[in-house]
């Protein structure tokens, strides 16, 4: 897979936080998660961006998705299972942008 470096923004253990966009429309990314910070957890390549693929359009140009983990505490207000838990989310690039307090 060859990627493009000037496409890529962010690296395996950047913080990243989910845009907290609405009206929702047509997206893959879940509501639940959005304003929500993780950590990227790996470039899973370039794919056509699916909300304008959705549509008919060319998906041009194409999107990086990364798989994105969460602690689940953080995302579920009262959950009660261990604090190491996660929860895994693949989300394309102009979903995310720097977390607030990330470091450099």
């Amino acid at each position: 897979m060859s990627l493009s470096a000037g496409a890529v923004r962010f690296r395996p253990g950047d913080r990243v936080r989910v845009r907290a966009a609405w009206p929702p429309g047509h997206v893959r990314t879940p509501w639940y998660i959005r304003g929500h910070e993780g950590v990227v957890e790996r470039l899973c390549g370039l794919y056509g961006n699916p909300e304008q693929l959705a549509y008919g359009l060319s998906g041009e140009p194409r999107q990086p998705l990364y798989r994105v983990r969460f602690a689940q505490h953080a995302v579920w207000p009262g959950y009660q299972g261990p604090p190491s838990d996660t929860l895994d989310i693949e989300i394309y690039q102009h979903w995310l942008e720097p977390a607030s307090h990330a470091d450099g």
